[in-house]
């Protein structure tokens, strides 16, 4: 039997393991179970991938991401690994070869979706043969509390009822601790030992502003920074994705729309010509994104604001999944926010499900109005301490100014409570700046106390105070109002001048700009680079995969750099095994002799 690392060199063509792969890996080639909490780009397939190639029988892959499969499952055929998938798209004839490899022993993988895994049929056939393992893939879905809840999840609990001697992993990009507690629970692996990674990606440079004409921000943001990159753009919805999608195809970016109301064929075309081509923007509602595994993805720019801190870190998380730099860039506005809530309010939760949502979603608005270092808060939210300043976000590159705005904000609570906390932003700010508006006289609101003590600040100013005190809990947003700002109790304190406050200057900084495009050494020939790109495309459409999954832009760096000319040395490049340096070896070592002799 091959060692994980013997595996690891041959097949995958990686030298050495990133902790924790090589204890995950021990643990269930030794047949225990394992809940994997790693970010994404961390190298969660290789815990069940090394596995699968050395336990006897099929390992079981359930994965949500119908989409992806194909392409997962290509790239494991490219490697060698035998492969199949089973989802809805799958022919009867096709199905049914499938069952005969099972049957027969020939399969080392079979991803599956969890829908199709629950069926009668899938699991008589799977009692039928030897499975070396299940790998349970996003298994945050499996929380009712979580970003991505999927229902088939839930009856993921049957693996352990039905298979309880087969070795189960669990693996995540993102959870909580009490999302990790209901994965445990809910899928039974009280015994399965934790392996929770470090959730920092310092290579992405994370940017929050505020809101005030979204397309231009969002050009101004391309242009100067990604505009020949691949990239992803997040709307909150389906109408606001194909706007934005035709809006920035009209100023000349490669941009296609993709969210759940599309039809499938639309949507699994659209993925696939992200995954496969260069520089194409997708413009997307969360119905994207989940397992993408493209790793030149080098910016996620969200153009509304997350509903919790785990749907903005996953979302980011598809950036830069190569380790070069990249940038999560985010505009928001107290819009946001209110439509946020109206569309939590309106959902079929129970009352404490809403309560639970409601606080995500304070501790995203808490995390967007932040003056300190947004990473630090970023990783404490899941448990984890960064003793220094990142250096690489906004109010690290460009500290914020802050003001003392105590009587500012008492004034602004007290304008609320004058009127009853009966309304919203725009009107009392027209209380504070004394506005003449129709409205003002048709309550009398131009007889109170409040009325024109506040013409010092414009009306961004008052909008800035709003927002800031609904974010900090000292006012909330009352939906039954049609958002009219109404007082919390924590306001008490401020308005008796027991308390002071800070706020933040909302100024429209220019915050430096991080170097995305890929580094090439100084010493790389430019035209070989092109060459080599021109080489690896050839090959990814002759074969109909991505041209990542041939090799990723570091391996030809490292081609531009060592320079083999032997099949020798090709093998020694990372990423390349023995699957692939037969396969591609003598085309590639064509090219850099070809190159050598012009």
């Amino acid at each position: 039997m091959k060692s994980p690392q013997q595996i690891l060199h041959q097949v995958f063509g990686y030298s050495s393991f990133r902790p924790p792969q090589s204890q995950i890996i021990d643990t269930v080639v030794n047949g225990g179970d394992a809940l994997v909490l790693m970010p994404t780009g961390g190298g969660k397939s290789l815990c069940y991938q090394v596995p699968a190639l050395i336990r006897p029988g099929c390992a079981v892959v359930i994965s949500p991401l119908i989409a992806l499969m194909q392409d997962q499952v290509d790239a494991m055929r490219l490697l060698g690994v035998k492969a199949a998938f089973l989802n809805s798209t799958v022919l009867d004839e096709e199905v049914e070869n499938i069952q005969h490899q099972l049957r027969s022993g020939e399969l080392d993988l079979l991803y599956i979706a969890p829908e199709r895994l629950v069926q009668t049929r899938t699991l008589q056939l799977l009692g039928e043969i030897d499975i070396a393992l299940f790998a349970i893939d996003e298994a945050h879905c499996v929380s009712q509390w979580g970003h991505d809840f999927r229902a088939d999840y839930l009856q993921l609990s049957l693996l352990h009822e039905l298979f309880s001697s087969v070795p189960r992993i669990a693996l995540t990009a993102t959870a909580d601790a009490r999302t990790r507690e209901e994965i445990i629970v809910r899928l039974y692996l009280d015994e399965a030992k934790q392996f929770i990674s470090g959730f920092d990606r310092p290579n992405i440079q994370y940017r929050i502003a505020l809101k005030y004409n979204a397309k231009q921000q969002l050009l101004k943001f391309l242009k100067n920074e990604h505009n020949d990159d691949a990239g992803i753009v997040y709307c909150l919805s389906r109408k606001k994705t194909e706007d934005i999608a035709a809006w920035l195809t009209e100023k000349g970016f490669n941009a296609l729309p993709y969210h759940a109301g599309l039809g499938p064929e639309i949507r699994q075309r659209h993925q696939s010509r992200f995954l496969r081509e260069d520089g194409l923007i997708i413009v997307a509602t969360i119905a994207f994104g989940m397992g993408i595994d493209k790793p030149d993805v080098r910016f996620v720019a969200h153009l509304d604001m997350p509903k919790t801190v785990e749907s903005y870190y996953q979302e980011t998380g598809r950036a830069g999944r190569d380790g070069l730099p990249a940038n999560a860039w985010l505009i928001y506005g107290l819009q946001d926010v209110i439509k946020l809530r109206q569309m939590m309010a309106s959902s079929d939760g129970n009352e404490e499900y809403k309560r639970a949502e409601q606080h995500r979603l304070n501790a995203m608005l808490g995390f967007c109005e932040i003056t300190s270092c947004r990473r630090q808060v970023l990783l404490s939210y899941f448990g984890e301490k960064l003793e220094q300043p990142c250096g690489n976000c906004d109010t690290c590159l460009e500290p914020v100014d802050t003001w003392n705005g105590t009587e500012a904000c008492r004034m602004a609570i007290s304008a609320a409570f004058r009127t009853d906390q009966r309304f919203g932003v725009n009107h009392l700010i027209d209380v504070l700046r004394g506005s003449h508006s129709d409205k003002i006289f048709q309550f009398e609101h131009q007889n109170l106390p409040v009325y024109g003590i506040g013409k010092d600040l414009d009306n961004n100013q008052w909008r800035s105070v709003y927002r800031q005190l609904v974010a900090r809990g000292y006012m909330s947003v009352d939906l039954d109002r049609f958002g009219a700002l109404r007082l919390e109790e924590k306001c008490r304190p401020l308005l008796r001048g027991e308390e002071n406050i800070e706020l933040r200057k909302d100024n429209k900084v220019k915050v430096a700009k991080q170097q995305t495009k890929i580094q090439l050494a100084a010493e790389v020939d430019i035209a070989l680079w092109e060459a080599l790109r021109d080489c690896r495309r050839m090959f990814a459409e002759d074969l109909s995969v991505p041209p990542y999954v041939v090799f990723h832009d570091s391996t030809l760096q490292e081609m531009c750099l060592r320079l083999p000319q032997t099949m020798e040395d090709f093998e020694m490049l990372s990423g390349v095994g023995e699957r692939k340096l037969e396969k591609y070896g003598p085309g590639f070592i064509r090219v850099i002799n070809d190159h050598l002799d012009s």
